[in-house]
């Protein structure tokens, strides 16, 4: 088997596995890790240490030996509408809270991973050479974006979202790197997919706490995925208003984005939302009407317990927030909606709200006081 027929070989059983695009990048030459450092120095990784990892400047050094990325990508965009679309102000739905839209099914880490340690076997089957491989689903030292570019699936686009220019930006993407001696996609001198953002400036003029200091350019510290996920403590107070209703993650600059207005839905029964739990009201006179993990009632998450947390977000991607961050966050979209503190709607949150004010936990409470005296600067009924 040629090198050709082997990565050609790779693709198509990536392909009939359920991914929707499959390319093979070099190990080397991968400029943008270049700017990486640069990058790390100015601050904008925030307090993800993980991202300081050196070998993220250098996939040679994640594997001994290691000369090809298999890059793989899969769908999840799902039918309801994006974030854009949707009036959270009328008929009081201005207390529902936006889900970014990766986390609607189940944890896509587990699924991919699966897919790749299934490839994996298939091409240790098929393949006779002794190699050795390490798949990763943003669980490694590997920027996958920067791969899938040289692997000619797409271009990095100003939002640093990979973009293909059928599939749009709604793709999870998995790695592989091997000792496997491959073809790459693109031939020696080829260059990747074409930047086709144009002059459009949609995604950086969108964003409602200006996380881009430049096209190209994520300060990580003022994203709101960032901010709902990835950050342990309290959130920076002069950014908190500009969250809006977001609980967990940020779906703004993909949606504004022109990319993805005619991007195909996935099929895949995972990624469809999920249903926290039937529609009921708690002992607590909560009404939990929507537990739709898309746009789902504040009232609800932030009433939530520890033990409800962990078994509705099991096999979710929520679950990396945590029960406190998930909270924490809730009680900010909370602060954010505007309802009358008079209103029986508003007498029912202030409550909920000076529960949790008087938690033990100190990120929870904090955050709870700050949406209590936000509420309480809104108009009476």
């Amino acid at each position: 088997m040629s090198l050709h027929e082997r990565t050609q070989w790779v693709c198509e059983r990536a392909r009939s596995l359920g991914f929707d695009l499959c390319g093979v990048a070099p190990v080397e030459g991968l400029a943008e890790l270049g700017k990486l450092p640069e990058w790390l120095n100015r601050g904008y990784a925030g307090e993800m240490a993980y991202l300081h990892d050196p070998r993220r400047g250098d996939p040679r050094r994640v594997l001994e030996g290691a000369r090809s990325l298999i890059v793989v990508a899969l769908n999840y965009n799902s039918p309801p509408p994006y974030s854009s679309k949707l009036n959270f102000d009328r008929d009081g739905e201005s207390t529902r809270g936006w889900i970014s839209r990766y986390a609607w099914g189940d944890d896509y880490h587990a699924l991919m991973q699966e897919k790749l340690e299934s490839f994996l076997t298939e091409m240790r089957a098929e393949i006779r050479e002794p190699f050795e491989a390490r798949a990763y689903v943003d669980t490694g030292p590997i920027l996958e974006r920067v791969a899938a570019k040289y692997a000619g699936l797409g271009w990095i686009a100003k939002n640093t979202c990979l973009i293909n220019q059928h599939l749009g930006s709604w793709v999870f993407l998995g790695v592989i790197i091997t000792t496997l001696e491959l073809e790459p996609t693109l031939s020696s001198g080829e260059a990747p997919p074409p930047d086709l953002c144009g002059s459009c400036t949609r995604c950086l003029d969108a964003c409602p706490t200006q996380a881009f200091p430049a096209p190209y350019v994520l300060d990580a510290r003022r994203c709101i995925s960032y901010l709902t996920i990835e950050l342990r403590g309290a959130i920076p107070e002069e950014l908190r208003a500009e969250m809006g209703n977001a609980v967990f993650g940020c779906d703004i600059c993909q949606d504004v984005c022109p990319w993805n207005r005619k991007a195909p839905v996935t099929s895949l029964a995972a990624f469809q939302p999920r249903v926290g739990q039937p529609a009921q009201t708690d002992s607590a006179g909560v009404n939990q009407k929507n537990t739709s993990l898309v746009a789902p009632e504040l009232e609800w998450l932030a009433s939530l317990s520890p033990e409800e947390f962990r078994e509705i977000f099991r096999k979710s991607a929520v679950k990396r927030t945590k029960w406190r961050g998930l909270v924490r966050n809730a009680c900010i979209a909370l602060g954010n909606a505007r309802v009358g503190r008079d209103s029986a709607e508003g007498a029912r949150i202030m409550k909920l709200l000076e529960r949790l004010a008087a938690s033990e936990d100190a990120v929870i409470s904090e955050h709870a006081r700050w949406a209590l005296a936000q509420i309480d600067r809104n108009p009476t009924d």
